[in-house]
């Protein structure tokens, strides 16, 4: 099958052919770095992460550039709201940001820059669009004529009067349906001196500027959240087609985890952050609930439907373990995907079909150690540790075969400190109660379950007449 994915611009399926053979650009939008992470943040991480290392297995060289927005009004207003420098407020969420992609196996991008590193960039892109016509000084802020961009609306399909911008109103706008490339800084804001003025860029402009930097005035793959559709990535476009660049080949997608229907934000109050999360399921666990879903649907998220997600990949990785425990962990190496997994993925990676493959060579591999058959163990090993390579959740694989990326103990252990352990005490008791509660109820599947974990991240749970106690080891 022809590798193809579904292009927001057109609403269709298209053949992916790369602007250069043999090699593959990729621009991800990144995180606004405000606050921490939460899993609906990373999602996007895990989803476009799948869609590099496809590529690259596919024999392409991909230059993967994700952005960082470490300025902008959501920053100003909390970094001042919790009496912080604004720089220093979003260089310590840009960590944490960093921390989780890095606990989820997200390979960093080819570079990562910041929209703060690239002001001259923007500058110099702005001034092309203000010679070409198509935007204007004003009152120190510039702003894009949207109405004369040719086809304004492609990407999210906005009639242009129906438009709003989501901007404050601004008296020095030609028309309102016009968005701010740059603005004018207000009392005690950072800024920046430019011929029109001193001020900051606006959201939009960091992203053309610093893809043409890095990708070229055309290039394949624009990614990021739904939500980001409009007005986001729709005058992403503008700009860049106003100074006369193609940009995006071909624009994709990936949709939101949701809690009882709703968008998972700070405004609905249900933020599930990363290091929250990870107190009920491993690392590589997580990374597999995240990216289960095929990338362009909504993630319901709830604690069952997690744990459900965390056993299921329990039974492919003790699989893999038992594999080792027959042949030798040098016996057991990377082999080739199945034609049936390549398919899934060719179809706008397909990663629920792709599962369902690996699911499925697992039953007769297990078979197959249970007849002490090593040759097809050997082979079904590595096969889907192949397919689970390109799913970055290759349990044996470098990037989780040590103890703190695989969960196992996450780095306790002897001689931990006391306050280490005092912090492990509150979490695993925080298990035992849960568990203690679904035998209470004969709920054994969720009781098996919070042991299962327990055990897998190095903690003995022994029961006795006052209840469990636990122990590492």
């Amino acid at each position: 099958m022809t590798l193809r994915f579904f292009d927001t611009a057109s609403r269709e399926l298209r053949d992916f052919v790369p602007l250069r053979e043999g090699h593959a650009s990729v621009y991800l939008c990144g995180a606004t770095v405000q606050s921490i992470p939460h899993i609906g943040h990373v999602r996007s991480g895990v989803a476009f992460d799948i869609l590099r290392n496809w590529l690259s297995a596919k024999g392409l060289d991909v230059a993967f550039v994700r952005n960082v927005t470490d300025i902008d009004d959501k920053i100003l207003a909390k970094s001042a709201e919790n009496g912080r420098p604004w720089w220093e407020w979003a260089a310590t969420h840009e960590r944490a940001f960093t921390r989780a992609y890095d606990l989820l196996g997200v390979t960093p991008p080819s570079i990562e820059p910041r929209a703060t590193g690239h002001v001259p960039e923007m500058i110099t892109y702005i001034q092309r669009i203000i010679d070409n016509g198509l935007a204007y000084a004003s009152e120190g802020s510039v702003y894009c004529r949207t109405a004369q961009v040719p086809g304004y609306g492609f990407l999210s399909h906005q009639k242009l009067d129906e438009l709003d911008q989501g901007e404050d109103a601004a008296p020095g706008k030609e028309d309102p349906r016009d968005f701010a490339m740059w603005k004018a800084a207000k009392p005690g804001e950072p800024g920046w001196d430019t011929p029109w003025g001193f001020g900051r860029p606006g959201w939009h402009i960091e992203c053309s500027a610093m893809s043409r930097k890095y990708l070229g005035a055309q290039f394949d793959i624009h990614a990021g959240g739904m939500d980001l559709q409009f007005p986001h990535h729709e005058n992403e476009a503008a700009q860049a087609h106003a100074a006369g660049d193609g940009f995006a080949n071909l624009w994709m997608h990936n949709g939101w985890v949701t809690m009882s229907g709703e968008k998972m934000s700070k405004s609905l109050g249900n933020v599930l952050s990363v290091p929250n999360v990870l107190t009920q399921v491993r690392p590589i666990e997580l990374r597999w609930y995240l990216g289960s879903a095929h990338y362009r649907s909504m993630l319901e998220y709830s604690e069952k439907a997690l744990q459900d997600a965390a056993a299921g990949f329990r039974k492919i990785e003790k699989f893999l373990d038992r594999s080792v425990e027959l042949l030798g962990a040098d016996a057991v190496v990377v082999g080739t995907w199945l034609p049936e997994f390549e398919a899934a993925l060719d179809d706008d990676l397909g990663v629920p079909a792709a599962l369902a493959v690996i699911q499925d060579a697992v039953r007769p591999g297990n078979a197959a150690l249970d007849a002490g058959d090593r040759e097809t163990v050997a082979r079904i090993a590595g096969e889907v540790r192949a397919m689970m390579g390109v799913l970055g959740v290759d349990p044996l694989s470098d990037t989780w075969s040590g103890e703190d990326s695989r969960g196992r103990g996450q780095g306790i252990g002897a001689g931990a400190s006391d306050e280490a352990l005092g912090a492990l005490d509150v979490l695993v008791k925080a298990e035992l109660e849960r568990r203690a509660t679904a035998r209470a109820e004969k709920d054994w599947p969720t009781a098996d379950a919070v042991r299962d974990r327990l055990t897998a991240a190095g903690i003995s749970v022994a029961d006795g007449a006052d209840g469990a106690t636990w122990s590492l080891g």
